[in-house]
């Protein structure tokens, strides 16, 4: 990155790089990536595990690097790895609404706890600022462990974890003999050819879950300006949010990306950006808030089974286990899960033992959830079973879920 490029908004930098990628067809949602063939995986931080978002993924995507880990040079540091000297790094921008800083006592005098460190406290800033961050990729570090990319599908079946995100919606959805695939406002209501018009069943769902993220433009729910019809450059810019949330949105259940339908945009994404370079920061953003609105709807969905489902137990309160822990064994999905040990930032060693899989796994994570309710389902039949005979005293019944 040049001195330069620096002076230059981190959005308009982007921008100028999209506009390029465009012209050359290399955008990243231009590019179709296949589902049964070498996972596709978004620019994530190696050391938290946490994905980018926004129009730093889409910087980092257009960086030209194979592998989707990042950090910085601190973060190498910690880790123990060591960034190769004259590489060059990436920006990117967070914002920032607190900070720490060294604990005082009355005097002014800095406070230590036991073991003599000077003890840290977050303060909440006033407002949220915008802060630069430097990050390098794993290919320019030295002593990072080669790559391995899960097999696609992984603990879902892609086109069944699709199938739940459109049933989770409950959107209108209406088939019909014909190639047309599109939302209509006016009926909020989605119409796309019946699945045997399309090769695969990868492709039905990559472009129902596309109309899916223009549904979450409704008055009801985003509420974004949906545009004024084909050729205007309103109805562009809703394209241009639909399509990175498609790309985010493939790569999250594994079905994929086919972006063929949508080159006719092409020309009206690079003026836009051309005129208003902050339409890529914009763009991005509402891309980020349909993935979370479509996710989401599949969490609420199973958070109001699952409350249904322990409403039916009527036994009394008992104990509860809401955490994985070394030594934890849970069988899950005809496999059994076993916590080999822990990590840095709360992450968890895990071994699969069905494939004989050993991967990292992060409280923020789908599985974390499953195994750690399991694991409490576990602890309460364990103690139904001690008290059995105060149960069977009771007019009360237990009702098993179904797992």
């Amino acid at each position: 990155m040049n001195k330069k490029e620096v002076t230059k908004p981190m959005h308009v930098q982007v921008a100028e790089r999209v506009i390029e990628a465009l012209k050359a067809g290399t955008a990243p949602w231009q590019i179709p990536w296949d589902a049964g063939g070498v996972p596709f995986v978004l620019p994530y931080n190696l050391q938290s595990g946490k994905r980018y978002r926004g129009i730093n993924s889409l910087s980092l995507l257009m960086s030209g690097r194979e592998d989707p880990r990042w950090m910085t040079y601190k973060q190498a540091e910690e880790s123990g790895f060591q960034v190769r000297k004259g590489e060059k790094s990436m920006m990117i921008q967070f914002v920032k609404t607190s900070d720490e800083r060294t604990k005082r006592d009355a005097s002014g005098k800095v406070l230590h706890d036991e073991l003599g460190k000077p003890i840290t406290e977050k303060m909440q800033l006033s407002h949220a600022i915008v802060c630069n961050a430097y990050v390098f990729n794993a290919d320019q570090i030295d002593g990072i462990p080669k790559l391995e990319l899960e097999k696609p599908g992984g603990l879902w079946q892609p086109l069944e974890r699709a199938e739940n995100l459109i049933s989770s919606s409950r959107a209108i959805i209406n088939h019909v003999n014909s190639g047309n695939a599109f939302y209509d406002p006016s009926k909020d209501a989605i119409t796309v050819p019946h699945k045997d018009w399309f090769s695969g069943g990868d492709k039905y769902y990559a472009t129902l879950l596309h109309e899916l993220g223009h549904w979450t433009g409704h008055k009801d729910r985003l509420n974004r300006d949906m545009g004024n019809g084909f050729g205007s450059e309103s109805y562009a810019r809703e394209e241009l949010k639909a399509e990175i949330a498609s790309m985010l949105l493939g790569q999250e259940i594994g079905i994929g990306h086919d972006p063929g339908q949508h080159y006719a945009y092409v020309e009206s994404w690079i003026s836009i950006l051309e005129n208003n370079p902050f339409e890529i920061f914009s763009a991005s953003m509402d891309a980020e808030r349909i993935f979370g609105y479509v996710t989401n709807l599949e969490k609420v969905r199973e958070v109001s089974s699952e409350e249904n489902e322990l409403a039916a137990l009527k036994a009394t309160p008992l104990k509860t286990v809401n955490y994985l822990t070394t030594g934890d064994k849970i069988q899950y999905n005809g496999s059994v899960y076993e916590v080999l040990g822990h990590l840095k930032q709360g992450r968890l060693k895990m071994l699969e033992s069905l494939n004989g899989n050993a991967f990292t796994l992060s409280h923020q994570d789908k599985l974390y959830s499953a195994l750690s309710f399991l694991k409490t389902q576990m602890g309460k039949e364990e103690s139904q079973r001690e008290g059995q005979s105060l149960l069977a005293r009771s007019d009360d019944h237990s009702t098993e879920i179904n797992r």
